[in-house]
């Protein structure tokens, strides 16, 4: 396999990745941390997680067109 496509598909891995975790951690924690509410933040962190993975397909497009 070429390198090039290796580390291309490392790097957008890594970035669907963290645009998947990242808004639903925060939104997790964030509420958590300021209200000490686990259900509700459990509830829209796990909501939030839901909505990125509706939209995987066009943020997957998106990136690979930023990519190449």
């Amino acid at each position: 396999m070429d390198t090039k496509i290796l580390n291309k598909t490392i790097k957008i891995s890594t970035i669907l990745a963290m645009i998947f975790a990242l808004p639903a951690l925060g939104i997790f924690l964030g509420i958590y941390y300021f209200t000490g509410n686990l259900i509700v933040g459990a509830i829209l962190g796990f909501g939030m997680h839901f909505v990125t993975l509706a939209f995987s397909g066009r943020i997957s497009q998106w990136l690979l067109k930023k990519m190449s």
